[in-house]
């Protein structure tokens, strides 16, 4: 007798990690590969992180702590706060969390029940929905473009049918990199507090930005969810270590929620976290490494074709338009990594309605590879 399959199972899958495999396969069959697919910076953890991780495994037996992270790394990033925007956060507002991965779990069980709807922009991180349809939240898609700079915006919040229960907003987005200014952000705030709507501010790209310097939702509200990361700015993906800021009636609720759930964060990659807030020099420099690699590919990718692109002030993804080559992205990203061996990402990934027309490309990688890559995209379409 056949045995029963939960429905939550049944989501979409996050295709970038199936390209980076069908990248990978290719790799281990003797082929070579320039990685723009994956959004993981090229370098590894600060020199001090790995000190300070030697010297905790020393010191320190690794077992659990309290659900919401050390409490020094608590601190810590409650100062990072004041230091880089300005703002006061109380540390028992800060909740350690295994990645931001974890964070949106946590955070969408805490603040949505089942039937909920929740807003998100499209494009827009394919975590958010998969997560939300695995919880029976609906999330709804609000189709942007740059004439929004591809962010949402109350006007096109106001279009939406039904009620809404909470919004999503990403500033430096994935895929586009676009951000939302100091106004516009303000003005989503509002709009979701004179409505009773749990906004998420997914941050995780702060730090990373090529103009104006991304700005956070605590500068104008306590009852926003703050999610952010150690995995790109602090170029640390595989440590699995990200944080949120949540308002007080979430505290006790997110808390037993990750008591069950993960038991605490990684105690090792905690020390770890503790050691990279100090090391903005060297983290700032990879910035500026990502800063090369965009203005190289926004002046080379044209020559091959990629000439429409989001304005990518922040992260370090360049969104595509591909319209005129190819309605059908991934097999366009396919036939790419097949006959030039760059991988990236087909834009369904990001947008379910509009995304075969578009393909998103990761500048994190070594600016030798950007180079390399641009070189045989413009042999391949010419």
């Amino acid at each position: 007798m056949a045995m029963k399959v939960a429905k939550r199972g049944n989501i979409p899958p996050f295709i970038v990690m199936d390209v980076m495999r069908a990248a990978n396969e290719r790799e281990a069959a003797g082929g070579d590969v320039l990685h723009l697919e994956v959004g993981q910076p090229g370098t590894g953890a600060p020199a001090a992180v790995l000190e300070a991780v030697r010297a905790a495994l020393s010191a320190d037996r690794m077992g659990y702590t309290d659900a919401f992270g050390l409490p020094a790394l608590r601190a810590g990033i409650a100062a990072h706060y004041a230091d880089r925007y300005g703002v006061a956060v109380d540390p028992g507002r800060v909740v350690v969390c295994t990645g931001s991965s974890g964070a949106f779990v946590l955070a969408f069980l805490a603040a949505f029940e089942a039937g909920d709807r929740v807003a998100l922009a499209s494009p827009g991180y394919p975590a958010y929905r998969n997560i939300l349809r695995a919880l029976d939240v609906e999330a709804i898609e609000v189709p942007v473009g740059p004439e929004t700079n591809f962010q949402p915006t109350p006007g096109l919040l106001e279009k939406i049918e039904g009620r809404l229960d909470g919004l999503i907003v990403a500033s430096p987005s994935n895929p586009t990199g676009t951000m939302i200014g100091r106004d516009g952000l303000k003005a989503i705030v509002d709009y979701c507090a004179g409505r009773g709507v749990r906004l998420i501010s997914d941050e995780i790209y702060h730090g990373i930005t090529y103009g104006e310097p991304a700005e956070t939702a605590l500068a104008f509200s306590g009852q926003a969810v703050v999610v952010n990361s150690f995995s790109k700015y602090y170029s640390m993906t595989g440590w699995r270590l990200g944080w949120m800021v949540v308002p007080g009636e979430l505290l006790r609720p997110v808390e037993c929620l990750a008591q069950n759930l993960f038991i605490s964060p990684p105690t090792v990659s905690q020390y770890a976290a503790l050691a990279a807030l100090g090391c903005r020099a060297e983290l700032d420099g990879h910035v500026a490494r990502y800063a090369s690699n965009r203005e190289l590919l926004l002046r080379e990718l044209p020559k091959a074709g990629f000439a429409r692109m989001a304005s990518a002030d922040g992260a370090f993804y360049l969104y595509a338009d591909v319209a005129h080559l190819t309605n059908d992205s991934s097999a366009f990203c396919a036939r790419m990594l097949a006959e030039t061996g760059v991988a990236a990402t087909p834009g369904i990934d990001f947008d379910p309605d509009r995304g075969n027309r578009y393909v998103r490309f990761s500048f994190a990688g070594r600016t030798e590879d950007m180079a390399e890559a641009a070189r045989r995209l413009i042999a391949w379409r010419t």
